[in-house]
């Protein structure tokens, strides 16, 4: 062999060498990378994680945050740095090392805890002083878009475009939120034909011969809030609609039609033993409960046990009851009733011109005879046909098992469209209109809810925001855990309800809290020596102040999305929904905290409690509450 042949021979071994070297060290081997949120709340600690770590030795990691090496542990196989947090204002610098290799470095802006509180509490603050929800909410999103940047002068633009492209894109493209949507507008489409074809006034007429007054009037929508307890949002847009045109009919204000709606959707459905909400609530319940030692219930006798200590949902829905039967209100809902019983006016005053004249075009179609039977089997229809789809999606061998795991989203989707398809059908039988009508009328219907779409959507958006900038968890910090383990549901009853009011989510109060509060709880009994089953009511107590004291903020928040739909529902001025009804929901809240929960929390029978605040609740109401004349009785 030539020298030459050897020479480029000793080449390629040695390059083919430092080749595999450099595979066998490449990053690539090293995929893994820190999980970090965009910003960091000042105070409140975090657990980072790293992805693709699962072939990586997690004692091999380790991260430096601002000069300082922390190791990782090993959770169900991935990488995570426990309680990271800083109280520092500036920045956080993180870098990743592997084998004492630097593989990822990091910069983290830091921002103060009450910072994240400011998005909610601007588009709450707002939407109340301007009585107008929509420019409220996009303030409130491009705050808490700004904040996710850093409060920086650059992120105050960059905020305002990441609001609408992320946030309020990822709103409508979750499956469950489109699903939410289509379902209305397929059920506001279904009462756009039963409305022209003389249905819904064929339920007024059979209606009126009963309920020929305010109050009983009244009566029926409160009941029919219970009979449709399965599900919140069935509830709240089946009830709202098919009782409208009636309460228009008796001169009772959209303000306290929204209010009867609202308050008999989700107190009804977070205490009933048979709805949508309890695969949810037992689901997170579960979660939690298995973490725990020395504590071994199955989730749903854990939920049963902590229905007693469910004040607020009774309170509120007893509330509605003694207002109706009493006839008396009080605050914003006194003024809106003596103005549609006195004028006939039971819109709100600044109620846009475009629901009125939607509410025109859905009159009954000329020369056509008003009968009940047209509205009443669609309406039947989509009630059983969402019972049936709740009992085909479930699993289980009783019915709590089987409504608990079932898909109310798809329910829902097949009880709308089988109502619809009910209605046309009936209606082209019959030729009371043509095809071309009968799409027009749906088309009526529906566009009766985009502008409480667009509502429902940037809320949601806003609650994403809020999940982002870790709300919560500032919240449950600002408490604190050192607290008396007597007034821990009380406390959790107040957080629940801040929580759901700042994001306008019982169901993300839920999902934040109670991961959080039933580890706490237990933590609390232990730490006071009363872990045992003598003293398990504190536990069932504060697992259904998480759930009742989110229902509570919930109905205060206007960017809620049951609140938003209780207004569409009822064809009611949004702010002038949240206006009317907040003083009873804040009535019925203050009591079941005083006197329900506070008192239970020491060991006051709750069977005694409930007694004395049904009694208090009557009381008050006797003493701030007038009478509301109603022309058909006086």
């Amino acid at each position: 062999m030539h020298q030459g042949d050897r020479g480029r021979s000793m080449a390629t071994v040695v390059a083919g060498g430092l080749f595999a070297i450099l595979l066998l060290c490449s990053p690539q081997s090293w995929a893994a990378e820190l999980e970090l949120p965009q910003v960091l709340l000042r105070g409140i600690a975090y657990d980072i994680s790293v992805s693709d770590s699962q072939d990586l030795d997690a004692r091999e990691l380790t991260l430096e945050v601002n000069g300082e090496i922390r190791y990782a542990t090993s959770v169900r196989g991935e990488a995570v740095f426990d309680r990271v947090k800083t109280d520092q204002p500036g920045p956080l610098q993180f870098s990743l090392g592997y084998q004492g290799k630097e593989i990822q470095t990091a910069r983290v802006p830091v921002i103060p805890g009450w910072v994240s509180l400011l998005p909610a509490l601007l588009a709450i603050g707002i939407a109340l002083a301007l009585r107008s929800v929509l420019p409220a909410l996009i303030i409130g999103l491009w705050a808490g878009a700004w904040a996710l940047q850093g409060l920086t002068l650059k992120g105050a633009f960059v905020g305002l475009l990441t609001s609408f492209e992320i946030f309020v894109t990822n709103a409508m493209a979750d499956r469950d939120h489109a699903t939410i949507i289509l379902f209305t507008f397929m059920v506001a489409g279904m009462v756009g034909i039963i409305s022209r074809n003389g249905g819904m006034r064929g339920i007024v007429n059979f209606i009126i011969q009963g309920a020929n007054n305010a109050k009983r009037g009244q009566l029926a929508v409160w009941f029919l809030g219970l009979v449709i307890f399965f599900d919140d949002y069935a509830n709240t847009l089946v009830v709202g609609n098919t009782s409208r045109s009636v309460t228009d009919r008796l001169k009772i204000s959209r303000e306290k039609l929204a209010y009867i709606v609202d308050s008999t959707a989700a107190p009804v459905a977070t205490v009933a033993l048979v709805t949508t909400w309890i695969g949810y609530q037992v689901g997170l319940i579960g979660d939690a409960v298995s973490k725990l030692d020395g504590l071994s219930m199955q989730p749903y006798a854990i939920f049963l046990h902590s229905l007693p200590y469910s004040f607020y949902p009774f309170l509120a829905i007893l509330l509605v009851l003694l207002i109706i039967l009493s006839g008396r209100d009080f605050g914003p809902m006194l003024t809106a009733e003596r103005r549609a019983r006195l004028t006939g006016e039971v819109n709100p005053p600044n109620v846009s011109s475009g629901i009125r004249n939607d509410e025109a075009s859905l009159e009954v179609k000329p020369g056509i005879k008003p009968r009940a039977i047209n509205a009443v089997i669609p309406v039947i229809v989509m009630a059983s046909s969402i019972m049936i789809g709740l009992y085909v999606t479930g699993e289980g061998d009783t019915i709590n098992e089987i409504i608990g795991t079932a898909n109310s989203y798809k329910a829902l989707m097949w009880a709308s469209l089988l109502s619809v398809f009910t209605a046309a059908v009936m209606t082209a039988a019959q030729r009371l209109m043509s095809l071309e009508e009968i799409v027009e009328a749906w088309v009526t219907g529906a566009r009766f809810t985009f502008i409480a779409m667009i509502i429902l959507i940037l809320a949601w958006a806003l609650s994403d925001i809020s999940g982002e900038l870790r709300t919560a968890d500032f919240l449950m910090a600002t408490l604190g855990s050192t607290i008396p383990y007597e007034l821990l549901p009380a406390i959790v009853f107040v957080l629940s309800a801040l929580t759901a009011f700042a994001t306008g989510s019982s169901w993300g109060a839920m999902g934040i809290l109670l991961p959080l509060v039933v580890p706490l709880s237990w933590a609390v009994l232990q730490s006071s020596g009363v872990a045992d089953p003598a003293h398990y009511f504190i536990l069932y107590s504060a697992i259904s102040c998480v759930l009742t004291g989110s229902v509570w903020g919930d109905h205060c928040s206007p960017i809620s999305d049951t609140t938003v739909l209780s207004s569409l529902a009822s064809g009611c001025d949004h702010i002038e929904h949240v206006r009317t009804q907040m003083p009873y929901a804040l009535l019925a809240g203050a009591i079941a905290l005083l006197l329900g929960t506070v008192p239970t929390g020491y060991g006051f029978p709750w069977w005694l409690s409930f007694l004395i605040s049904a009694v208090t609740l009557g009381v008050a109401l006797r003493l701030l509450g007038e009478r509301v004349e109603d022309p058909a009785t006086d």
